[in-house]
């Protein structure tokens, strides 16, 4: 039904004949010349109808837009003046010599250059919005980049291999989606969160390097960077280190930004620990792109008679920073208001700030209503850490070491991209030397801060009962401009390690056979050492192609609330699917009332 795609037509097509199907992008009548933009995924071509063929030009009268229409057409160069450059197609028009109507279209519920449709909107006519070029374009560079990303694993001798979608339940961070079983009465399926646990496997069996696009879920609170479904290209390998599977990655996406975006990444990325990147960002993920740091003031501020600075200064798990802003001075009140506002959704009480006017002259030079609580000693030394000079402004964080931390580090970004402080466009790197665990306060025990089959340092496996705290992992992330694309870890390959690990997080014996037995029955019987990571994709397609949230990167989303407007799923079922399933179900309401009962 079609010779070319319409985006595809030039100067070199002119006297050709060519067809195209596609939509009716817009339809307009020029005093008698009707002219017809006709849209593909591949772009636009601008067709024109005239009297002369009476017969045609009388079906393009019908025509509006959005409808499916078969073009046959002579391909000429545009008139003088009327070349329009910011097409493609723009030198060239096709006249008209056919025209076939495949399918009529009632009027749409927006226009596709209205940039200002509500998201609601979008998605309840998802297959309308998918028709905008900016969605045909984002959707096509994420095929590009999940082509691009098979071809630099098969050329590695990665095996693409299917793990399964029906999986027990394993606790691994957030809530599963739970799958009834009609022939096992009573018990249930998960949806996997991640193949973690099948990947290693495949390892165990020799398969040596696996990769998979995959399809993960699970049942938590939504972001703008978040999915009940989504999708993350999973990886494992034997018989490497840490440093041969990060140079091995990183040359993937390398190749990846080089093919797809024609972008040059730095060769190596950087390497950076985990204590270093919270010491000086706030943020195991930093923006690399902003200039700003944090710096710890909590000895010039531990004598203080400022209760707000002193009390964080000298409690262990307090954090006092001051961040300084070039020509930040000239910031108003009312924007330093804004961001105490900004700081506050994240715990903090307040945001003191000090404006810089003549160092020379200290004291005397500076401008802040927090000056009065601090010695001449503290500002000196304020003024000699933070290197401030004059017209800078200086934030400053004092609260518990995780406020000032989410707060300063989210103010930085956020002050960085307000005064076009941001240098370069892409700034990977690596985050290494992640602590093995973190003390949960409110169940009172050890979490793993990635999961619990991530290796320890190998020097440290002493540490694991005297010292946990202290008990570094070997896991590594990779983050890209603020935000974490990828994350993995060299596993644990000795089983009495991973019962180590277990019994500290409090899965003792008879549980972790319940709920890990099939791994640990598996590590019994030569077990390769083996690590792995996965890169979630959503995330990075949305950062390649400059979107703001993974749903403008993904064909189908769910909304905030977990929800499909256009298909209206989750859904009530019939009384005999949920018979089958040996199912009922029980409303809030009639819980509530037989908990009152």
């Amino acid at each position: 039904m079609r010779s070319h795609y319409c985006g595809e037509v030039n100067t070199a097509h002119i006297d050709q004949t060519v067809e195209f199907s596609g939509w009716v992008n817009r339809r307009r009548d020029h005093g008698g010349v009707i002219f017809i933009d006709l849209r593909d995924r591949s772009g636009l071509v601008q067709v024109v109808y005239d009297p002369d063929l009476p017969d045609v030009f009388a079906i393009a009268e019908q025509v509006r837009n959005e409808f499916v229409v078969r073009v046959k057409g002579r391909v000429r160069a545009r008139p003088e003046g009327t070349v329009n450059p910011d097409l493609p197609t723009g030198e060239v028009e096709v006249l008209g010599l056919e025209l076939e109507i495949l399918n009529r279209a009632e009027t749409p519920p927006f226009q596709l250059d209205d940039d200002d449709t509500s998201e609601e909107l979008r998605l309840r006519y998802r297959y309308v919005d998918l028709r905008r070029p900016v969605m045909q374009e984002r959707i096509m560079l994420r095929a590009q980049t999940t082509r691009a990303l098979r071809r630099y694993l098969d050329d590695q001798g990665f095996l693409d291999i299917e793990t399964p979608m029906l999986t027990r339940a394993t606790p691994e961070g957030a809530r599963d989606y739970l799958v009834p079983s009609r022939v096992h009465a009573g018990k249930f399926f998960a949806l996997p969160q991640s193949p973690q646990l099948f990947k290693q496997l495949l390892m165990m069996s020799g398969m040596d390097r696996y990769y998979q696009i995959v399809r993960c879920f699970r049942d938590e609170d939504l972001r703008a960077d978040r999915q009940p479904e989504f999708t993350q290209l999973d990886l494992e390998m034997s018989f490497m280190s840490e440093d041969e599977i990060m140079n091995l990655m990183e040359g993937m996406i390398r190749n990846l930004f080089d093919s797809v975006l024609g972008v040059q990444l730095p060769d190596p990325f950087p390497r950076m620990s985990y204590e270093e990147s919270m010491c000086r960002f706030g943020s195991d993920r930093p923006d690399l792109r902003c200039p700003l740091e944090l710096i710890d003031i909590a000895d010039l501020m531990d004598g203080v008679e400022f209760k707000v600075f002193a009390g964080p200064a000298k409690d262990p798990k307090g954090r006092v920073v001051a961040m300084r802003v070039p020509n930040g001075s000239t910031l108003s009140r009312k924007d330093i208001d804004e961001y105490t506002k900004f700081v506050g959704i994240y715990g903090a009480k307040g945001l003191a700030y000090v404006k810089v006017n003549d160092v020379a002259q200290g004291r005397e030079g500076l401008q802040s209503p927090i000056l009065k609580f601090l010695t001449d000693a503290a500002i000196d030394g304020i003024m000699q850490r933070t290197g401030a000079q004059n017209g800078d402004l200086i934030f400053f964080g004092a609260d518990k070491q995780t406020i000032v931390n989410e707060a300063i580090g989210a103010l930085r970004v956020k002050v960085g991209n307000d005064l076009n402080l941001m240098e370069g466009e892409w700034k990977p790197l690596w985050v290494v030397d992640f602590p093995m665990f973190e003390w949960d306060e409110g169940e009172g025990r050890w979490q793993a801060l990635h999961h619990p089959f991530t290796a320890p340092k190998a020097d440290q496996l002493d540490q694991l009962q005297s010292a946990p705290g202290e008990c570094l992992s070997r896991a590594y992330d990779m983050v890209l401009n603020g935000t974490e694309v990828g994350g993995g870890s060299i596993r644990i390959h000795q089983q009495e390690v991973q019962e180590k690990v277990l019994h500290l997080l409090g899965i003792e014996e008879q549980e972790a056979q319940e709920k890990f037995g099939f791994l640990l029955n598996a590590l019994k019987f030569g077990c390769p050492p083996h690590g792995g990571l996965a890169f979630g994709l959503d995330r990075l397609v949305m950062l390649m192609c400059g979107a703001s949230s993974i749903r403008d990167v993904m064909a189908f989303p769910k909304t905030q609330s977990a929800s499909c407007l256009l298909t209206q799923a989750p859904s009530e079922v019939s009384q005999g699917q949920l018979r089958e399933l040996h199912l009922r179900v029980r409303t809030p309401q009639a819980a509530e009332k037989k908990a009152e009962a």
